[in-house]
């Protein structure tokens, strides 16, 4: 399993919109968020012992190689963006049918 190497950190600029910014190390969060603790209960296992910021949501994996912190306004507006989502209904193919549909998925 590889380590994270990149750390994300969404939080929301003062006219609304997401602002993102990417960290080749949590050294550099250092300067603006201060570490309460380490990640040691995640289920993704490359991120146990990972830091955990004041002020913010994570780690969350987003990716093979990025770890994600948010800002809590905008882990509540993507929670419930995620939760309020219609998932595509499937329809079962009848006994000897042939799917016209091309699955972007496969």
């Amino acid at each position: 399993m590889a380590k994270k190497e990149v750390f994300r950190v969404v939080t929301r600029a003062s006219d609304g919109s997401l602002k993102i910014r990417d960290f080749h190390s949590a050294e550099m969060i250092y300067r603006t968020h201060t570490q309460v603790g380490i990640d040691d209960s995640s289920t993704d296992l490359d991120l146990r012992g990972m830091p955990i910021f004041k002020g913010l949501i994570g780690p969350i994996p987003e990716g093979k190689n990025i770890a994600r912190y948010e800002s809590h306004d905008v882990f509540e507006v993507m929670t419930k963006e995620w939760a309020s989502a219609i998932p595509r209904r499937r329809r079962r193919l009848k006994p000897g049918e042939v799917s016209s549909e091309v699955n972007p998925e496969d």
